[in-house]
């Protein structure tokens, strides 16, 4: 039978979810943030570029050891913020893993079943 009443006796795919899960959701968007860490970072160095640099009346250079800190202090953030993406990606593909492993089944997740860690 090849009419629209042959399908019935299966169970057929499930049809995508209109809306991302969370976890999905969580993911997608914290790869977008760190997408977005090397602009951050070019943005972030580039910013001494429009600091004054004394040629002027009563206009202040910064100084060389401010310049410094700050470029130093932008480079430790940015690995900061780096692994901090990273640890959070690992934290969110186990959750995943996780919870793809027997709780489809109903009964709240199938803890003590064997080969579970």
């Amino acid at each position: 039978m090849t009419g629209a009443g042959a399908g019935r006796g299966r169970s057929p795919a499930a049809p995508p979810p209109v809306f991302l899960e969370r976890q999905s959701y969580r993911r997608r968007r914290l790869i977008d943030a760190a997408r977005l860490l090397p602009i951050l970072g070019a943005t972030l160095f580039a910013i001494p570029l429009l600091w004054p640099r004394g040629q002027g009346e009563g206009v202040d250079p910064v100084p060389t050891s401010s310049a410094s800190l700050y470029i130093f202090s932008v480079w430790a953030g940015l690995i900061v913020l780096s692994g901090l993406f990273g640890y959070l990606a690992r934290g969110q593909e186990r959750s995943d893993d996780g919870s793809s492993g027997g709780s489809s089944d109903g009964n709240g997740g199938g803890a003590g079943e064997p080969g579970d860690v």
